[in-house]
């Protein structure tokens, strides 16, 4: 299903949004980030899929890699560290808490009494986990019942504590609100809700580094964009508002048009475009695409997606296993990539649009669209990614380091 927002707005980006997220404060995040050793002091990779572009009609398709950001495996290890290390400034506001001396530990006596919760479908979890054993506090993971026993013990390894619940990822959000305000403990979390939205605000501003790099590696002018269209995962909104505020910033009414996909049982973004305010999904959420299977839209990432976002698209899982499996391929001499469930999500939303001729018009993916996808995690759950994709994540990489020796001899 796609619909059109009603709504868009292609002028320069407004004040009333940069006062939540801006380029100033997304670069400063960006050289925090760069104290934090989980992190590679590098861009992650900008593939070019030229077969797959030739094959689908259009001009050029760009992935930007984020299962290569860090040894967590997704983009969420930009998001949690981030808007960790911005709460203990602030609730540390009399101390000089630089954000190197915060990642390298130094001040884990400070810390040793200071425990935050995150409820969270595996990625955010984990990054949040690994990122409190960087400062030296105490980190308390809720989990829903669909979160598989893999992603688990990986935030476990961490020295999370883990917390299991029944009911899907929105009851553990409210578990992990209720249990914080019954322990005194603090909510870091990826979504919005009333009275609360310093620390996703500082989630978003984490991940606009993904579009920061994308537009330096693609050398595009700020009145002629590199890219024509970004398809961005949808979830709760935080990763899609995150990047698509930096880009509509930086092009201001030059900017991509942008295309949110998400599953079709967890449509709570698309069904916000619909309604026109923040809303709740209408399926059972349940998905493949576990990154993906939220039921209800941050209302902060809301404010920016709605005045930006071209088009809200839903697809099945089955479209989302058959992208992972196309690029794991590398078909007709592309690179091979390991994307996972929720990481192929946007190839598999581009390839859906191409093979129905009347929405790829509307949106003009012609044979001019040159399209960045952002590939949000690699094999987060290795077991699942090989039973999905059909292949193990490692013979993968293998043929990914074959194809890159041969493009460099």
């Amino acid at each position: 299903m796609l619909v059109m927002n009603e709504t868009i707005n292609r002028t320069t980006y407004p004040a009333e949004l940069a006062k939540i997220l801006n380029m100033q404060a997304a670069e400063e995040s960006r050289a925090w980030l760069r104290q934090w050793d989980q992190l590679r002091q590098d861009a992650t990779p900008l593939w070019k899929l030229p077969a797959a572009a030739r094959r689908l009609g259009v001009a050029e398709i760009a992935v930007k890699d984020e299962s290569t950001r860090s040894p967590l495996g997704s983009f969420k290890a930009l998001g949690a560290p981030i808007a960790l290390a911005r709460l203990v400034r602030r609730l540390w506001t009399a101390e000089d808490l630089s954000a190197a001396d915060l990642f390298r530990g130094k001040h884990r006596p400070l810390l040793e009494d200071l425990t935050v919760i995150s409820a969270t479908d595996g990625n955010h979890g984990r990054a949040l986990a690994a990122a409190a054993r960087s400062l030296g506090c105490g980190c308390v993971i809720v989990l829903h019942a669909h979160v598989g026993m893999e992603r688990e013990q990986a935030i476990a390894a961490l020295g999370a504590r883990i917390i299991r619940i029944t009911g899907n990822y929105d009851d553990s959000v409210n578990e992990a609100a209720r249990l914080a305000a019954a322990n005194g403990w603090h909510v870091v979390s990826d979504t919005s809700y009333d009275g609360y939205e310093d620390i996703p605000r500082d989630v978003m501003q984490g991940y606009a580094a993904i579009a920061a790099e994308a537009i330096e590696q693609a050398r595009g002018s700020r009145t002629s964009p590199a890219f024509t269209h970004v398809f961005l995962q949808g979830g709760v909104g935080g990763m899609a508002a995150g990047l698509a505020s930096y880009f509509w910033e930086y092009y201001g009414e030059h900017r991509p048009a942008f295309v949110v996909v998400e599953p079709e049982q967890a449509d709570c973004l698309l069904q916000s475009a619909i309604r026109k305010t923040a809303s709740r999904a209408t399926g059972s959420v349940d998905s493949v695409m576990a990154g993906l299977a939220c039921g209800e839209a941050s209302p902060l990432a809301w404010k920016i997606l709605q005045p930006c976002i071209d088009a809200f698209q839903t697809i099945g899982d089955s479209k989302a296993v058959e992208a992972m499996r196309l690029l794991a391929s590398g078909g007709d001499g592309d690179i091979p990539i390991v994307a996972g469930e929720s990481g192929a999500a946007g190839f598999a939303g581009l390839v859906s649009l191409l093979e129905d001729g009347k929405h790829a018009r509307i949106l003009g993916l012609d044979s001019n669209a040159r399209v960045l996808l952002v590939n949000t995690e690699g094999a987060t759950a290795p077991s699942v990614y090989a039973d999905l994709a059909g292949v193990p994540a490692q013979q993968v990489l293998r043929h990914q380091a074959e194809h890159l020796l041969r493009e460099s001899a």
